[in-house]
């Protein structure tokens, strides 16, 4: 019977030793498959870390480009407000000098009407 018990406990040791290497592979391969799926979750991560990073390039791109455009839209308002202004006062000027060349005028008028009536008054006396 010593012999049947021994080979009983070789047996139930070879089962113990193959159930053994039996976890520790699915334990390994349990792992495996972890570290895959953490190093494409972390590949995801990267992928969309990168692809916010491109896109804030790019606003800030588009940033700095509107930045110019308001600079340069200010600079041209500038420049109208001074032609308006320099508009403003060329036409306040001809308006001061339509108002003196109005006068001017009506004085000469008066002036020829007197001269007019000088002549006639001559006229009249010949």
């Amino acid at each position: 019977m010593s012999t049947v018990l021994i080979v009983v406990i070789v047996v139930v040791v070879l089962v113990l030793a193959a159930a053994a290497v039996a976890i520790a592979w699915r334990a390994k391969e349990r792992r495996r498959i972890e570290r895959e799926r953490r190093a494409e979750e972390a590949e995801s991560h990267r992928d969309e870390a990168q692809t916010r990073a491109a896109k804030a390039t790019s606003l800030s791109e588009e940033e700095q480009a509107k930045r110019a455009e308001a600079a340069k839209a200010a600079e041209g308002a500038e420049v109208a407000e001074r032609v308006a202004e320099e508009h403003r006062d060329h036409a306040d000027q001809l308006a001061r000098e339509s108002e003196g060349a109005g006068a001017r005028s009506e004085r000469e008028r008066e002036r020829a009407r007197r001269h007019g009536q000088k002549a006639d008054e001559i006229e009249e006396d010949m």
